[in-house]
């Protein structure tokens, strides 16, 4: 069974007065947000997967996307440096946590390097990374050493707007197959895997959640790729997940993916 750190937005979701400082496009609703984000943590447990909580970073309302502070491979994890000032600290405060969990640290990024879970995508062997405005050129160096020394293949492209993260434009269906968005990515770089392919659309049309064996959770504003998924077999739930979109985040956003059991 596949493990997931979620962070509950019981408290500093939604109070947020500095909407450019922490990127959200509007203020969410609190209560709304807790009721979204509680659907969506009840059809991840109904899907056989295992829920951690890990209890949000005071004042720092993105903390609800627990995907961005570190990303966790076989091996363990790694301790990112977030690119959004305002975000800065969440990478302590997730590493305490995985650290209590024992999950091994493999590896921490350090300045001037940045470097955002949302851009670093995991399929085997393979490290899919997104250069992007929270991901440098010095992050990709150093995530590209720490996974090279763990028999990772490195990819990285360019993640063009208005994509934020690499995973507003794609996501890991099945052990050889990617949901992505047409015309934005080199061509090789999908090489050896099947594709179903949407327009280039919002900043998370790309985005949703799998847990690899079928089942697929994708906001409810994103119809090409549930249509497209329904009709290539998938059994898809569809959520309002309205309020982290104000935040700037799609559903895979919202879960830390940590081991399989």
């Amino acid at each position: 069974m596949s493990v997931v750190i979620v962070s509950f937005p019981a408290k500093e979701y939604g109070i947020n007065s500095r909407l450019n400082a922490h990127n959200y496009t509007a203020v969410p609703v609190p209560a709304l947000a807790l009721f979204q984000h509680s659907r969506l943590t009840e059809i991840l447990q109904k899907s056989g997967i295992r829920i951690l909580n890990i209890t949000e970073m005071p004042k720092h309302p993105n903390s609800v996307f627990t995907r961005d502070p570190a990303v966790c491979i076989r091996e363990g994890y790694i301790k990112l440096l977030m690119g959004l000032v305002s975000r800065r600290g969440e990478e302590q405060w997730m590493s305490s946590f995985l650290d209590a969990e024992r999950i091994p640290r493999i590896g921490s990024i350090q300045p001037p390097a940045t470097a955002e879970g949302g851009d670093i995508i995991i399929s085997g062997n393979t490290a899919f990374i997104g250069h992007s405005l929270r991901t440098n050129a010095d992050g990709i160096t150093q995530l590209s050493d720490i996974l090279r020394t763990y028999g990772y293949n490195i990819r990285v492209a360019r993640v063009p707007s208005p994509y934020l993260h690499l995973g507003g434009a794609m996501t890991i269906l099945a052990e050889d197959l990617i949901l992505t968005v047409s015309d934005i990515f080199p061509d090789d770089f999908f090489s050896g895997y099947h594709t179903i392919k949407l327009k280039p659309g919002n900043f998370v049309n790309g985005n949703v959640i799998s847990n690899g064996e079928g089942t697929i959770i994708a906001e409810e504003a994103n119809s090409e790729a549930i249509e497209m998924l329904q009709k290539a077999g998938f059994l898809v739930h569809v959520l309002n997940l309205s309020e982290f979109i104000k935040g700037t985040g799609g559903p895979s956003c919202l879960v830390l993916p940590v081991k399989q059991e």
